[in-house]
């Protein structure tokens, strides 16, 4: 299968912060954290309670996020569902 647009544009981005702020104000933990290839905005994966990662891609359409874990040099596109190494 072809890549997306969506991704075949995107580029890792190194993560901003650490934890997931909303998780933080909220007073809960996360797992794993995603990285917003638009906007830096760093959330919680989907194996976390919140989910904010999935919350804002699809709150601000913003279409790719890259894991934040380190090591890990993976990228997601929520519209056409599809994973690039």
């Amino acid at each position: 299968m072809p890549l997306c647009e969506h991704l075949k544009h995107s580029h890792y981005q190194a993560p901003t912060t650490d934890v997931c702020h909303e998780c933080v104000q909220l007073g809960d933990d996360w797992v794993h954290l995603r990285t917003c290839l638009t906007c830096s905005h760093v959330g919680c994966c989907d194996s976390s309670k919140n989910k904010h990662a999935t919350k804002h891609a699809h709150h601000t359409h913003h279409p790719v996020i890259a894991s934040a874990q380190p090591g890990e040099r993976w990228l997601y596109c929520y519209p056409d569902d599809q994973m690039a190494e």
